[in-house]
């Protein structure tokens, strides 16, 4: 259905009648498989118009509408409002109203006497007419079509009745016999269109000279012409109650009966003749209309309540088709001239009046016409939103709660990382009544794990039928993952970076917590060009006091230089840190060896000697003097800093020799090593070998080696003599032969 919209109260040409305003109190149970209420949209404007709250809708024509309600003092207050200007007018002549599918007025004062008054723009016309004297005491309106009246008149003894239509032509008053059965016991006229009406009609029959039964009978005639009810479309029909309603188009007519006591709903159209049982909660249903082929019913609650009297439709040309609610309240309607119904009603977000017609979907679409202020605004009244997050542990997430006002609205999230100004937007499962809008973030923003530091949160609610102004609430919280020594993102996964041939550099952010045995990447930055002037760039951990990693390479003129990371995945203008670098043949960082916290930098040179940089936590000078730590490294063709991945008092190397046999040197706290321990063979199968800290997120820093073969993450196990189990990963997927130099 397309949504309700506000109406200005410039509406034009609109309503008319079909449920009187005679509305019973119920309360609507579910009836079965209902599907999804259809949206129902709007926004209050100032100048909308205003409906009391008790005001029920009595009947409607070209130029207005005429409601029904009963002031503090319990006294019936009848209104004409206006659509040209939106004025109301007090109906001084009686109590009751009547529907009149016209732009006159019936009223009555709850006995014989009946008044008529003319509401069109200059209409003067008005008459009173005492039924009880026009035909017969007792005699009783049953029926309004425009200016004529149509009255069931007591008929000798017995109970029979018969049918009279009561007109004005020519400034005189007609009387005219509408039906001639003499045994006829009840009429209503229950719909009409135009001049045509819809008549329910109940005789008695006399099959033999000593029993009776009664038949029910629906007839189609004109209001113009004089025949009898009895003659042309008559049709039998099951038992009418005498709250019955009706609805009648062009293509469908339908009312209500009761079969083997139970409430059916019967269209008769074109296309089908459905009948639609109801359930004992539906018992009291009565036809609101029939919008193109659809039906519209329910058990009329009353405007002054508050109680759950849905609206529902249904469609006549599938009768398999589930119904779905319009409203979540109604108590009464109106037809207009046009086709379209008036109903005094109300969804999640506003109570009031609206209109009804047949939208571009051919289901129901509906307007807020006037609307009263008993819906309170939208507010979102609480939030559960954790002040301070750790995203460290496995499968870590955040639940996060908000309570509403009230059901019946449509919730959107934005989360912003303060610091980056990165997004991420969720559209909330709509709430159900009494239950808060949540939310369960996986901590994963972008696309990649989530960086450290403050987040905001707004939450806007949003009334679901689009009536009053959405309600929004904000907050922060922080969110804390431990430092990694390869993290270039402040997100406590680990960044490994690659550069390829043509020089460019390339940063993939890994996914923490191994998903099915292998290991994610979360995405690809490309860093810049022109890192083909170095001959090695190595990871070097922490080395000036921040929370991210930092960048160590050497050009080929032997000059070192320094990137700090900035914690957004780039690094600042490099420092050069010192000339005469050439000299060694490998050099690997990112561990702390001394075990003072801060990471070192070991190099290898051309005779063999392995040299110290302690850490000095200076971005201008990292490395303190060199230390020798001893002689024959030359045997080794790849040396990495991995971390503390045995369990030592310090950082841990592991080096590669010339067969492809690795060997574990496991840190002492130092600056020295214990002896060699061979940890496996045939990692010549690589051309990297790169200690990447802890990938697994289970607090042991981890490997990965790369080669034109395939890429794979060796897992830390915290044992000194198998250190490592072998893990797939997506990273460099078809890429064995891609990058030159990892770090």
């Amino acid at each position: 259905m397309p949504p309700l919209r506000t109406s200005r109260r410039r509406l034009g040409v609109c309503v008319a009648t079909v449920l009187a305003v005679t509305a019973g109190a119920g309360v609507l149970a579910s009836p079965g498989a209902v599907a999804a209420p259809p949206a129902v949209a709007g926004t209050a404007t100032a100048d909308e118009a205003a409906l009391p709250a008790g005001a029920e809708i009595v009947s409607s024509g070209d130029t207005g509408y005429l409601t029904s309600r009963t002031d503090d003092s319990g006294r019936a207050v009848l209104e004409w409002h206006t659509y040209a200007d939106g004025s109301v007018l007090p109906i001084g002549a009686g109590t009751v109203g009547h529907d009149s599918d016209s732009d006159t007025v019936v009223t009555s004062d709850g006995g014989s006497t009946v008044f008529l008054r003319d509401m069109s723009e200059g209409g003067t016309w008005s008459a009173t007419y005492d039924l009880a004297s026009e035909f017969a005491p007792g005699a009783e309106l049953v029926g309004v079509v425009g200016d004529s009246l149509f009255v069931k008149v007591p008929a000798g003894g017995g109970g029979y009745r018969e049918l009279w239509q009561l007109s004005r032509a020519d400034g005189a008053v007609h009387k005219t016999k509408r039906s001639s059965n003499p045994y006829s016991m009840d009429f209503k006229v229950v719909a009409s269109t135009g001049d045509v009406m819809l008549v329910l009609s109940s005789n008695r029959v006399f099959p033999s000279s000593s029993t009776f039964r009664t038949e029910y009978w629906k007839t189609r005639t004109s209001v113009a012409g004089d025949a009898v009810i009895e003659s042309g479309s008559r049709q039998n029909i099951a038992a009418w109650p005498q709250a019955s309603t009706g609805a009648r188009t062009a293509d469908h007519e339908a009312w209500v009966e009761y079969r083997g006591g139970v409430t059916e709903l019967v269209v008769d159209g074109t296309y089908a003749h459905p009948r639609f049982a109801m359930d004992s909660s539906l018992s009291g249903a009565v036809v609101v209309g029939v919008i193109g082929d659809t039906l519209l019913y329910g058990v009329p609650g009353r405007a002054a309540d508050e109680t759950p009297s849905p609206l529902y439709a249904r469609s006549v040309t599938d009768p398999t088709a589930a119904p779905y609610e319009i409203l979540e309240r109604f108590s009464s309607a109106a037809r207009a001239p046009d086709g379209r119904l008036l109903v005094r009603g109300a969804t999640a977000g506003a109570d009031g009046l609206f209109r009804f017609a047949q939208g571009d979907d051919g289901r129901p679409s509906g307007t807020l016409v006037a609307r009263t202020d008993r819906v309170p605004a939208l507010e979102v009244t609480g939030s559960k939103v954790p002040a301070a997050v750790s995203l460290e542990k496995p499968g870590a997430t955040v639940a996060m709660e908000w309570t509403l006002s009230r059901a019946g609205a449509t919730v959107d999230l934005t989360l912003t990382h303060a610091a980056t100004g990165r997004k991420l937007t969720a559209r909330l499962a709509q709430p159900a009544p009494g239950s808060p809008a949540a939310f369960v973030w996986d901590g994963v923003l972008a696309g990649v794990s989530a960086p450290n530091g403050v987040y905001t949160w707004q939450i806007t609610a949003t009334p679901a039928d689009g009536v009053g102004a959405p309600a929004t609430a904000r907050g922060t919280f922080q969110v804390s993952r431990t430092p990694n020594p390869h993290d270039y993102t402040d997100n406590g996964s680990t960044d490994v970076l690659a550069r390829d041939a043509s020089g460019v550099l390339w940063r993939d952010d890994l996914f923490d917590w191994p998903s099915g045995g292998q290991v994610k990447t979360a995405g690809r930055t490309r860093l810049g060009s022109g890192w083909q002037v170095y001959n090695q760039i190595e990871a070097a951990g922490n080395l000036a006091g921040t929370s991210t990693g930092d960048l160590v390479a050497r050009d080929t003129s032997g000059v070192l230089w320094l990137y700090l990371g900035k914690g957004d995945g780039t690094f600042a203008t490099r420092v050069k840190v010192g000339t005469g670098w050439q000299i060694y043949k490998q050099l690997a960082g990112g561990d702390d060896l001394t075990g003072d916290g801060r990471t070192d930098l070991v190099a290898t040179d051309g005779s063999g000697i392995l040299w110290l940089y302690k850490g000095t936590g200076s971005s201008t000078a990292p490395f303190a003097p060199r230390v020798r730590v001893g002689s024959g490294w030359q045997v080794y063709n790849q040396i990495t800093a991995v971390g503390d991945i045995a369990g030592s008092t310090a950082g841990d190397l592991v080096a590669r020799d010339t067969s492809g046999v690795l060997w574990l040197y496991q840190g002492n706290g130092t600056g020295n090593f214990t002896a060699r321990v061979r940890i496996g063979s045939g990692w010549n199968a690589f051309s990297q070998v790169v200690g990447a800290a802890d990938v697994t997120a289970d607090g042991r820093p981890d490997l990965v080696a790369h080669g034109p073969n395939g890429t794979y993450v060796y897992r830390s196990t915290g044992s000194a003599t198998a250190p490592f189990s072998r893990l797939t990963t997506d990273l460099y997927a078809g890429e064995g032969g891609k990058f030159n130099s990892l770090a």
